[in-house]
């Protein structure tokens, strides 16, 4: 029987705002291995200008991404569905080697297989070096603020 990862598409709004907070918390967790669970043996990705295929590949690559950006805390939100598929904006800050914060700003493009595995990842980013007096994230969100609807500021 093949992995399972519900809730499974199609999706409505609720069990949407449940797999974007899954992924959140995933992400939040910093490991590698765990995050590559959610996508099929085959996922492919674009993330900025990597191109990766394969749960190799993406564990290879966030187990670099989380050596670069120290203390990562990141936010999702729900943008929209249909059927299989979602947009997702997120904001993550993280510091870098030389003690630099930074807010990385992007969107997400995200198609799922009927086991509610992600087949396919598209994200686009943009970094922004902040003080460390802006950061708004300092960990996993609260339990008070876990419902995955886009409230993310803009700036």
């Amino acid at each position: 029987m093949s992995e399972r990862r519900p809730p499974l598409p199609p999706f409505d709004l609720p069990s949407a705002l449940v797999k974007v907070q899954a992924a959140e918390d995933a992400w939040n967790t910093r490991d590698p291995h765990r995050v590559a669970l959610a996508y099929t043996e085959d996922s492919v990705w674009r993330n900025r200008d990597a191109f990766l295929t394969g749960r190799a590949q993406i564990v290879d690559f966030l187990t670099a991404k989380w050596a670069r950006e120290r203390d990562y805390a990141l936010r999702k939100s729900l943008w929209g569905f249909r059927a299989n598929r979602m947009a997702v904006r997120f904001q993550y800050e993280w510091r870098d080697h030389a003690d630099t914060w930074h807010r990385s700003y992007g969107n997400e493009l995200w198609e799922f297989d009927e086991n509610g595995l992600m087949r396919r990842r598209e994200a686009s980013i943009n970094d922004v070096v902040i003080a460390e007096s802006q950061r708004r994230w300092f960990g996993p969100r609260g339990e008070d603020a876990r419902d995955g609807r886009d409230t993310l500021p803009l700036e």
